[in-house]
């Protein structure tokens, strides 16, 4: 976050940087039902797409211009052995190397959405999805 006071004589000319870190949480035995559950975790499994838009604000007229859209993915899969000792249960199978974050051309418009809660993260939900029964809904949306 970065303030100009204005109006201004001249430009004035500012160098941005992002830090949109992805840090999920996976859990290792079941999520529900009893604490002596055995490791049944296998293998994890994320394909997410993010889109960001880099804007500047008006503080005196709330007038919001964005200067930039991004993209980004963050795709991997995990495969896990809970008998392995720790530190050598997970293996990163694929990919190896991440795609490259994208600056759009052409910026996209920001849907309203994304400007009031929930936001991403506060929409995540972990859902318990075993082979055999119906998902159950762990740990639900904050809203």
């Amino acid at each position: 976050m970065y303030t100009v006071v204005g109006p201004t004589k001249k430009s004035t000319k500012l160098s941005v940087s992002m830090n949109d870190n992805f840090c999920p949480s996976v859990t290792w035995s079941v999520p529900v039902g009893t604490t002596s559950s055995p490791p049944l975790l296998s293998s994890i499994q994320r394909d997410q797409r993010f889109t960001t838009w880099l804007v500047a604000i008006n503080e005196t007229t709330s007038e919001m211009v964005l200067l930039r859209t991004i993209r980004w993915r963050m795709q991997l899969c995990i495969k896990v052995d809970p008998k392995k000792p720790l530190g050598q249960r997970a293996r990163l199978v694929e990919p190896l190397i991440q795609e490259q974050p994208q600056v759009l051309l052409k910026n996209e418009p920001i849907p309203s959405n994304a400007l009031v809660k929930p936001n991403a993260n506060d929409a995540q939900v972990l859902m318990w999805r075993p082979r055999n029964r119906e998902p159950i809904l762990v740990i639900p949306p904050k809203y």
